[in-house]
């Protein structure tokens, strides 16, 4: 995983917007997922822009998103979206995607979500 550089407009907006009254990892990962479900406009579409040993997608692939794919268990400090491939629908990680097209709040919103993960922050 590459280390990004601190970019404090994104610190600050994550701080103050997303993880502002979470105290603990459930809290902090059902805050990120509250967010990213109520920023991102769906459907969009993606391109696959890493590998994931959980996800049958390979690099440059374009799929379609549809939702948040919600689950229980944030142990693996991800969250994942619904996505159309292939006539299926199935849950991906969202950090292995790159939004085409999408408005400009769906791409600040993954944006950040890919930058908490790259600068190794956990819930």
């Amino acid at each position: 995983m590459s280390r990004e550089e601190k970019d404090s407009v994104r610190e600050k907006r994550i701080d103050m917007e997303i993880v502002v009254d979470a105290y603990g990892p459930e809290e902090k990962a059902e805050s990120w997922c509250h967010y990213l479900d109520d920023v991102m406009t769906f459907p969009f579409n993606a391109e696959c822009i890493r590998i994931n040993n959980r996800s049958p997608l390979s690099l440059g692939e374009q799929v379609e998103v549809l939702s948040m794919f919600l689950i229980e268990d944030y142990s693996n400090m991800e969250m994942y979206v619904e996505i159309s491939w292939n006539d299926r629908q199935f849950g991906v990680p969202l950090w292995q995607l790159k939004p085409i097209g999408a408005d400009e709040e769906t791409a600040q919103a993954i944006a950040d979500w890919h930058y908490w993960k790259n600068r190794g922050y956990e819930f």
